[in-house]
């Protein structure tokens, strides 16, 4: 009888590694997920990037494709150190593995050569979903851009070749430099090290007094610099090298030595020490606490640049609408040329029936040189720039106006006395102005008017040199018999938001008419500017979130599998599945919370110096945009710490 023969396919160095890949997919999942989460954003931007839809819908289309550039490189950048520092987790956590094969007899060539497949692998399977995905989701995203924009072109689903070439090169580049390293781990350890892998501990940190006020030192130095106002830009980038030289330093120490003071402490309080196994918890996290210092401190300063970006993001794209209001109070304004000129400007606005003028007035001012006492609210570079930099209005004019727009707040002045008009982008108060004097030089001699403060509500459309000041009616009256006054002509139109023909069409009249803004050209300046930030900052802010939220995961779970034997025994002798779930829980918690609450004490402080640099942000109310941007990031944080609480868990106590 004979025995059926069956001819049995060799088995090669490439299968053996799919079938790897295959049986640890579940502990790569969230390392693929965000490579190709990543592929799609920079395959997204991109494709944006050469968009013809883009170019039609945007006034600016150049600077879009220019910021959309620079997010892709950004992105570039730091997914490469991303997928670099994830890796070092997956190949801590298979160097047992890699000491098995080497016992069995296969050479290091062998093996390094299937961890080299295994991660092209990986990396080809993120590079093709990821494209494949942002194929598909190319016309939502341009369509939410668009929608930013409020702009109305219609998109359609097209593949971009270019996008497609960029993207390959990039993460190619990138698979292949972490492929180089999983390859070169077979060559750098000894085959007792790659078995005691997760053996290796550190040494128990000590408390340190000393260190722990250097920490708080530190960062209140940075605070104080950070600000300060900013006169020069030497000032600027002295400012910004010393503010992260210490904010880094600083939040090192601090988690360095700081944490451990919080850990001694929580030891010290003997009934929640001894309470279940708080102990081993407390233990555990003293004993790593060296080693997550450094990850804590990377997670807490990318955390805090990327709530501060959102943050500023969103503030400047809600607030769009208030800003454009404060640089042009009206919806047109130009300098009287005389009736000709005037009543063609008049014609184009009537034309407009789906922007019927709401209101018009004239507004006479008068412009004049002049000297303050102090000399940064009206410096010397002013007259350099204008002759006569100096913009006096009639108290009763400024009044009239008020009343118009629906404002509160009249002034009265008498006499000399004088009343500011806070120029844009400056943080002065009206303590700034009082007791100061302005010396008014006009054809019959020297004028002093006397500043009683100021306020912060404009009646004139932005233009530089931005520095305008009430005077009493007699004043003016007085004044203008000496300099005759020019007139602004000021329209307020419905719907001025979307008078994009109309302002076209005044512009053709006379490029004079650029010099003043008007409402729609501020308002679409500032909306797409403030869209391409938010759409840019927010998806690379999600994908700084998913990199971050991802690699205190890994670390999480390496020492989950190190951990395993220990909750094991913690098990026999009697301990409940709900104790060790509680332990977990806490330890978890104790780790997401530290650099979440040190990003958002960051975060505070970098929009406070924001705000202090750029004054014109402190004339909006930002607590709505901040506060959602906040709670965005905070419930993103919590679904991490969810499925890391749940992947631990079950690792020790399954």
């Amino acid at each position: 009888m004979c025995c059926p023969f069956w001819e049995v396919a060799p088995v090669t160095l490439f299968d053996v590694a799919k079938k790897n890949v295959k049986g640890n997919l579940k502990h790569y999942l969230m390392y693929l997920i965000s490579m190709i989460s990543s592929v799609v954003i920079f395959f997204t931007f991109v494709s944006l990037q050469y968009s013809d839809e883009i170019r039609a819908g945007l006034e600016s289309s150049e600077s879009v494709r220019a910021i959309f550039a620079q997010a892709s490189y950004l992105l570039m950048l730091f997914m490469a150190i991303f997928i670099w520092y994830s890796n070092s987790f997956f190949t801590k956590k298979r160097k047992k593995e890699v000491g098995l094969y080497s016992l069995l007899g296969v050479r290091k060539k062998t093996i390094a050569r299937m961890l080299f497949y295994e991660n092209v692998m990986m990396g080809a399977v993120a590079l093709v979903a990821g494209i494949v995905l942002g194929t598909f989701l190319s016309k939502l995203f341009a369509m939410l851009f668009l929608r930013l924009m409020d702009s109305a072109v219609q998109v359609g689903v097209v593949f971009s070749f270019e996008a497609l070439v960029h993207t390959t090169i990039v993460f190619a580049a990138m698979v292949l430099l972490t492929s180089v390293q999983g390859y070169r781990l077979i060559y750098r350890f000894k085959l007792i090290e790659l078995f005691q892998a997760e053996k290796e501990g550190e040494v128990t940190p000590k408390p340190s007094f000393r260190g722990a006020a250097a920490a708080v030192a530190l960062l209140a130095a940075g605070y104080w610099v950070m600000w300060q106002p900013i006169v020069t830009t030497g000032q600027y980038m002295r400012n910004l090298l010393f503010v992260l030289v210490v904010m880094v330093a600083g939040t090192y120490l601090l988690f360095r030595f700081v944490t451990v003071a919080l850990l001694q402490a929580a030891k010290r309080s003997k009934s929640r020490y001894y309470r279940g196994i708080n102990m081993i918890g407390t233990a555990q996290l003293m004993y790593r606490i060296q080693g997550n210092a450094r990850v804590l401190t990377i997670i807490s300063l990318l955390s805090a640049v990327t709530l501060s970006a959102g943050c500023v993001g969103y503030s400047m794209y809600y607030s769009n609408g208030k800003t454009a209001a404060l640089v042009s109070p009206f919806s047109l304004m130009h300098v009287s040329k005389g009736e000709a000129f005037d009543a063609q400007v008049r014609s184009v606005l009537e034309q407009d029936r789906e922007h019927p003028v709401e209101l018009a007035q004239d507004l006479p001012v008068i412009k004049a040189k002049g000297v303050m006492t102090r000399s940064d609210i009206l410096p010397p570079r002013y007259s350099r720039e204008d002759d006569n930099p100096v913009k006096l209005i009639a108290a009763s004019t400024y009044n009239k106006i008020q009343t118009e727009l629906g404002r509160t707040g009249n002034v009265r002045l008498k006499g000399d006395e004088a009343l500011g008009i806070k120029p844009m982008y400056t943080n002065y108060t009206s303590a700034d102005y009082a007791g100061e004097a302005l010396a008014l030089q006009l054809p019959g001699g020297t004028r002093n008017a006397a500043f009683v403060g100021m306020t912060e509500e404009r009646v004139l459309n932005w233009s530089f040199p931005d520095y305008m000041v009430i005077v009493s009616d007699e004043a003016f009256e007085d004044m203008s018999r000496q300099i005759a006054p020019i007139v602004y002509k000021a329209y307020k139109i419905a719907r001025e938001q979307s008078m994009k023909q109309t302002s076209e069409r005044l512009y053709a009249l006379d490029a004079e008419l650029r010099k003043l803004p008007t409402f729609y050209t501020e308002y679409r300046k500032g909306l797409e500017e403030a869209g391409i930030n938010l759409f840019t900052l927010g998806f690379l802010g999600l994908v700084f979130l998913a990199a971050t939220g991802s690699i205190i995961y890994f670390k999480q779970l390496t020492e989950a599998h190190s951990d395993k034997e220990r909750y094991a025994i913690l098990r026999k002798i009697g301990v409940r599945k709900k104790e060790v779930g509680l332990s977990v829980a806490k330890q978890t918690g104790f780790i997401f919370a530290l650099p979440l609450a040190v990003g958002l004490l960051h975060c505070g402080a970098i929009l406070k110096a924001i705000t202090t640099l750029y004054g014109s942000v402190s004339e909006v109310n930002l607590t709505v945009p901040i506060a959602s941007a906040m709670l965005v990031y905070l419930l993103l944080y919590c679904g991490y710490y969810a499925l890391t609480v749940r992947s631990y868990n079950k690792i020790v106590n399954g």
